[in-house]
């Protein structure tokens, strides 16, 4: 029951926001942006918070103190399909998102995400892969933080993945922070019951953040596994 109430309100919002959806767009084309911004940080962060409570999932979030005031690419795990929802909400501030191009065949979902200036990245495709990497490079050169999740796909476990080539080479090149995010948990609340949903617990930790202003070229071709095995420390079992 409680799964079939989650994508009923999954669905009813989408349609609940349409008229908005509608505003938002004549908004952005009269170059109304600063005006559109808090209507889609609200709209966005009010349909991702109560997706999390109608499936019964609590987040606890440590290390908000880590929190920098430049803009940074935030790294994550990505265990299961509520991690979106939960770094959307749980951050504070309303961060695009390095998506996997499949979350275009959403139609709503993608209009609102291209709001906020989320990207949409085929991983099938090493030119597209390249083409959205340089995009993210040139939107945290233009004061944009940025989440992303270097795995490409779900671990559905506590077991993370191989972080992907060239991932995080936008922070490298742009000289922007890295900070690691460490979910524990998300999994629980879908994954691993197939799509039945479940209520679960979920604890964020925000690591401190990590300079890329000044490394070393040995430190530059390590960072990324450096980073894997910081977030791996935290979310996988001994």
């Amino acid at each position: 029951m409680r799964t079939i109430l989650w994508f009923l309100y999954f669905a009813l919002y989408l349609v609940f926001v349409l008229p908005r959806t509608k505003r938002v767009e004549a908004m952005l084309k009269r170059g109304e942006e600063k005006k559109a911004a808090p209507i889609i940080k609200s709209t966005v962060q009010t349909w991702a918070s109560n997706l999390l409570k109608a499936a019964g999932v609590q987040v606890t979030v440590s290390g908000q103190e880590n929190l920098p005031d430049v803009p940074a690419l935030f790294v994550s795990n990505h265990q299961g399909n509520f991690d979106i929802p939960i770094l959307l909400c749980k951050l504070g501030p309303l961060i695009p998102i390095v998506a996997k191009i499949e979350m275009q065949r959403l139609p709503v979902i993608r209009t609102w995400m291209k709001f906020f200036n989320c990207l949409f990245m085929d991983r099938n495709d090493p030119r597209q892969s390249l083409q959205c990497l340089n995009h993210a490079q040139k939107m945290l050169e233009e004061g944009q933080s940025l989440i992303i999740f270097p795995e490409g796909t779900r671990s559905k476990g506590e077991k993370m993945g191989e972080f992907k080539p060239g991932a995080l080479r936008c922070a490298l090149k742009s000289k922007a922070p890295i900070v690691p995010i460490a979910i524990q948990g998300s999994y629980l609340a879908m994954e691993k019951q197939g799509f039945w949903i479940h209520p679960a617990k979920v604890h964020v930790t925000i690591l401190p953040p990590i300079s890329t202003a000044e490394l070393t070229k040995e430190h530059t071709k390590s960072i990324s596994e450096d980073i894997h095995d910081v977030i791996a420390t935290i979310v996988q079992p001994e």
